[in-house]
């Protein structure tokens, strides 16, 4: 659908209320003007409203409409395509939301093509309006603003970012031993979803940068402070991802240790049960011949005969316990 449609000419606002034909039109026949029309996740018809006014070239119009596209800057003759991946931070669920911005700039047009929730571009359109500076610059001055508020979104997100990890690593060496395997792999897919959405935006901003784009000359000082705030971004993101890497293995580590104590514990409690067992054999032995019943087993007739067989369990006894306690099972 089309969300807002406007004319910008010498720094004033004109809202579009007719048929975007004759906005083509006034735009161009003005010189110093240009049209801008945003849309969110726009169908087939609604987009053909826009390439029977303007030409626009049908796999480009295709990368728009169906989305899924990676941070790009393609050019068409005399238009720019260049896609772009804002992103949400969830703080419910702690998840990235990825959405997907794709621009078509022209000398006197713009037309961005928004999916997804991330990234709205009102408060872009609320800051060139109040800029007479980037209205001046015209369609380059709308990407600038576009590509600053995606990398500043990239900066806060990765604040976030940082502080899950803290927390996770926080966990991690708490002593507690809690199985937080998911949360981190979690985390850490998040975070690689991140850098597929701003790691391809570094060549497109220094082809900007170099003097390759003619639409963005006159302002590549802008987009260089742009790009240095990316580039520190980007290094941010892969020290997230090394940190989380560094995590899981110190998490599986501790826990290894623990269920290594534990097995050894268990180990230990079962050379005492059987030291136990062992004990308890030797008189269970000495006192299930006697419990036979044998008449003509001589000893039965002798007087020492039951003292004597007490005796012999008890140094049978303690010659054993000696034994398991030399040898560490007691």
């Amino acid at each position: 659908m089309i969300v807002d449609k406007a004319i910008y000419c010498n720094g004033v606002r004109e809202t579009i209320t007719g048929d975007i034909s004759d906005a083509f039109s006034e735009a161009r026949a003005a010189g110093d003007c240009f049209l801008w029309i945003g849309l969110h996740e726009p169908s087939q018809e609604e987009f053909d409203l826009i390439t029977s006014e303007v030409k626009l070239h049908p796999l480009a119009v295709e990368d728009a409409i169906h989305a899924h596209q990676r941070p790009k800057l393609e050019r068409y003759d005399d238009t720019l395509f260049v896609v772009l991946k804002p992103l949400l931070y969830v703080d419910e669920t702690s998840d990235i939301e990825v959405g997907e911005i794709n621009l078509f700039l022209g000398r006197d047009f713009v037309i961005s093509v928004r999916h997804g929730h991330a990234g709205p571009l009102s408060g872009v359109r609320r800051r060139i309006e109040s800029d007479p500076g980037l209205l001046a610059a015209g369609p380059a001055g709308v990407l600038y603003a576009i590509c600053d508020q995606v990398v500043d979104t990239y900066s806060q997100v990765s604040h976030e970012v940082e502080h899950d990890l803290i927390m996770l690593e926080r966990h991690v060496f708490s002593g507690e031993y809690a199985d937080v395997t998911e949360d981190i792999y979690s985390l850490k897919r998040e975070v690689l979803e991140f850098r597929a959405a701003q790691d391809p935006l570094v060549p497109v901003l220094e082809e900007i940068v170099k003097g390759r784009v003619e639409l963005c000359g006159d302002i590549r000082d802008e987009f260089r402070d742009v790009l240095d705030h990316l580039l520190r971004v980007d290094t941010a993101v892969d020290e997230h991802n090394e940190l989380l890497t560094s995590a899981l293995s110190a998490h599986l580590a501790l826990v290894g240790r623990e269920q290594s104590a534990a097995a050894m514990q268990q180990n230990a409690d079962m050379r005492k049960i059987s030291s136990w067992a062992a004990l308890i054999a030797v008189p269970t032995m000495i006192a299930g011949i006697y419990g036979m019943n044998f008449d003509h087993m001589p000893e039965l007739h002798w007087l020492l005969g039951y003292p004597l067989s007490l005796t012999a369990m008890v140094i049978a006894v303690i010659i054993v316990h000696r034994l398991l306690r030399k040898s560490g099972w007691l």
